[in-house]
C-alpha cells in the first residue's frame, strides 16, 4: 500500500493580479486531466475513511457565488453518496427554531466510515443571520462563545473537522450575478437573499472578520480558498483535502472474471408487453 502523494507543501500567498496583469488561467485540457487523477484519489481516501471507520465533517463557507458548489460537486462526483453525502440544511422551521442553535446541525453528524459535507454550516448565524439581522445579539455573542468549544468537543470525540472559506473579489462576484441573470440554468441561484447580500458587501466583510477572530482556532482552523478562478480553486481545495486525511491505497487487484455460465431454461417474455421509453435521441 501506498501512501497520497498530493503536494503537501504549504501554499504561499499568490501575488496581487492587479499589479502584475491578470492570472494565467490553467487549461481545460490540463484542468479536465488534473480533476481526473485528484477524483481517483478521492476514491482512495473515500476507502480508507471506510476502512478506518473515520469520521470526517468538511465545511464550506463563503459568499455567494464564491464557487463553493462547484467545488463540492466535482469532490462527490466520483464517490458513493453512501460514504460521501452532503449536508444543505434549509432555513429553520418553527420547531428548529426553539432548538438548542447547534442542534440540527448535530443530526446530520457522520458515523463511522462516514464523510459529511456541510454547505453553509453553523457559521450562518455569523453570516447572513447576523448581517441580514435574523438573530439577536445576545444570540450573536453566545454563538461567538460557543461555537469554538462545540468544535473543540467535535474534534476531542475523534472528528476530523476541515473548515474552507472561499474567498472572491467584489468585481468577479459582480460579474457571476451578472452571469447568471442570461443563463436561464442558473438565474434561480439569484435568490432575494443574494440580491440584499449583494447591497452588503462590506458588512459581511465584516462579519467574516470577526468569525474568524474567534473561531480559527488551532483544533480547526479555517482554510481560505481564493476563488476568482473556479478552476484553480476546486483543484486547489480537492489537493489540500486529501492532504488533511493521511491514507493508504487500498485499490483490490485487478479481478480476472470467469466466463458466465450458460442461461438455461430462460425465455424472455414479449417485448410487446413492456412500456419503453420513446427513442427519440439516438445515433444516426
Amino acid at each position: 500500500m501506498t501512501k497520497n502523494s498530493t503536494s503537501g507543501k504549504k501554499a504561499k500567498p499568490s501575488s496581487n493580479s492587479k499589479k502584475n496583469g491578470p492570472i494565467k488561467k490553467i487549461s481545460n485540457s490540463a484542468y479536465e486531466k488534473e480533476l481526473v487523477r485528484l477524483q481517483v484519489e478521492l476514491v482512495k481516501m473515500q476507502e480508507w475513511i471506510k476502512h478506518k471507520r473515520l469520521r470526517v465533517v468538511v465545511i464550506f463557507e463563503g459568499r455567494d457565488a464564491a464557487g463553493k458548489g462547484g467545488t463540492i460537486k466535482r469532490i462527490t462526483e466520483p464517490l458513493n453518496p453512501r460514504i460521501c453525502r452532503v449536508a444543505a440544511l434549509p432555513a429553520p422551521t418553527e420547531r428548529e427554531q426553539g432548538q438548542w442553535y447547534f442542534q440540527r446541525y448535530a443530526a446530520h453528524l457522520p458515523t463511522a466510515g462516514e464523510m459529511v459535507i456541510f454547505d453553509r454550516s453553523w457559521y450562518n448565524r455569523t453570516g447572513v443571520e447576523r448581517v441580514m439581522g435574523f438573530c439577536t445579539e445576545e444570540e450573536y455573542m453566545d454563538f461567538l462563545r460557543s461555537c469554538p468549544e462545540f468544535e473543540r468537543m467535535l474534534v476531542r470525540s475523534g472528528i476530523i473537522l476541515i473548515k474552507y472559506w472561499f474567498s472572491v473579489s467584489d468585481e468577479e462576484q459582480e460579474r457571476r450575478f451578472q452571469s447568471r441573470l442570461t443563463d436561464p440554468t442558473k438565474r434561480w441561484k439569484l435568490s432575494p437573499m443574494d440580491l440584499e447580500s449583494r447591497k452588503r458587501w462590506v458588512a459581511y466583510s465584516r462579519a467574516k472578520d470577526d468569525m474568524f477572530a474567534h473561531t480559527d482556532i488551532k483544533q480547526a482552523p479555517w482554510y481560505v480558498v481564493r476563488s476568482d478562478v473556479k478552476k484553480h480553486a476546486r483543484l486547489n481545495c480537492i489537493t489540500h483535502l486529501l492532504n488533511q486525511i493521511p491514507y493508504d491505497d487500498l485499490t483490490p487487484e485487478p479481478i480476472v472474471l470467469e466466463p458466465r455460465p450458460p442461461q438455461e431454461s430462460y425465455v424472455r417474455p414479449p417485448m410487446e408487453d413492456q412500456n419503453f421509453v420513446p427513442d427519440i435521441h439516438h445515433l444516426i
